[in-house]
């Protein structure tokens, strides 16, 4: 296994600390617009759907607010169903898809699921392509009772205060090829630790609970997903991103101990999506549509199982 090569921030054998950090920071720019991509198709919505603000980044409020869009007559007698995106910003298609499925899809399931979806909850990381906050702090790390990172903070909060059992959680994201040459050598670098080297899988696949098995569930979304785009293959060694394969297309991590968003609804039903932008099989557009259909195979997938 190889180590990534060094990162151009830092000492080496050293952590981080505020200097490297505010040096990071100082490096990053402005990429694309929330605004324009997210906020402004968002509104659009606000006739059917209702659009909750549920905070904002103190790097700028105004700029950075925090959205949750909600199907209306929502009720205690259907499951709660919470969909996520954005988690980390440069993964695209998790908030363009989690964006698509309420335009398109989502009003085909409100009857039958209360519907809670947050587009985008690392709003700043999405418009500087990042995975870290400002603070260079990995919010997929940092669903916790006392986070530190104020987008993961926030959705808990909102989360908590709307007091409803949450029956599914489907959390969008992507594995990119900047995740070997970037994030994980940044992060090497950020805590001074070792990382083996591991391929970036060739296709979508799912990352389960380890604590929270849903086998059936998840083998249900990728034979759907597999119809839209390819399925990632195990490596050599059985694993993908360093991990055993329990079934097809899927690993399992700890969630609720690694602080990961589907750890923290303690869902019944909860997975993570992983699609791979980088394929030369796949496009923006296909990117998006297997995104939209995670979430449609496994509503649909917990419908029949509640109705059955």
């Amino acid at each position: 296994m190889r180590q990534e090569k060094p990162y151009p921030i830092g000492t080496q054998n050293q952590p981080w600390g505020d200097a490297e950090r505010d040096q990071w920071l100082q490096q990053q720019t402005i990429k694309r617009s929330y605004a324009q991509e997210v906020l402004d198709r968002l509104s659009r919505l606000n006739e059917t759907l209702d659009i909750e603000q549920y905070g904002a980044l103190s790097v700028d409020p105004e700029r950075y607010p925090l959205l949750a869009i909600k199907s209306r007559e929502q009720n205690n007698k259907k499951p709660t169903a919470l969909i996520t995106g954005g988690v980390h910003g440069y993964e695209t298609s998790g908030v363009q898809g989690a964006i698509r499925f309420i335009e398109t899809q989502m009003a085909n399931y409100a009857a039958s699921f209360n519907i809670i979806v947050a587009p985008c909850i690392s709003p700043w990381a999405y418009e500087t392509i990042n995975r870290w906050n400002p603070k260079a702090i990995d919010p997929n790390r940092s669903f916790t009772a006392d986070s530190k990172a104020e987008e993961s903070a926030a959705l808990v909060n909102y989360i908590a205060a709307i007091k409803s059992k949450i029956d599914v959680h489907i959390d969008l994201h992507e594995t990119t090829d900047t995740d070997n040459s970037e994030f994980r050598p940044a992060l090497a670098a950020r805590d001074n630790v070792f990382h083996a080297f591991w391929e970036i899988p060739d296709g979508f696949y799912l990352v389960g609970d380890t604590e929270n098995q849903c086998y059936d569930f998840q083998a249900h979304i990728i034979q759907a997903v597999s119809k839209i785009t390819h399925i990632a293959p195990a490596d050599v060694q059985g694993r993908l991103i360093g991990e055993l394969t329990t079934q097809t297309g899927v690993i399992n991590y700890p969630t609720k101990r690694l602080g990961l968003c589907t750890g923290f609804s303690d869902a019944t039903y909860n997975t993570t999506t992983e699609v791979y932008p980088d394929s030369p099989k796949v496009d923006d557009e296909n990117c998006i549509l297997a995104q939209v259909e995670a979430i449609c195979s496994g509503l649909d997938f917990v419908k029949a199982q509640l109705s059955g």
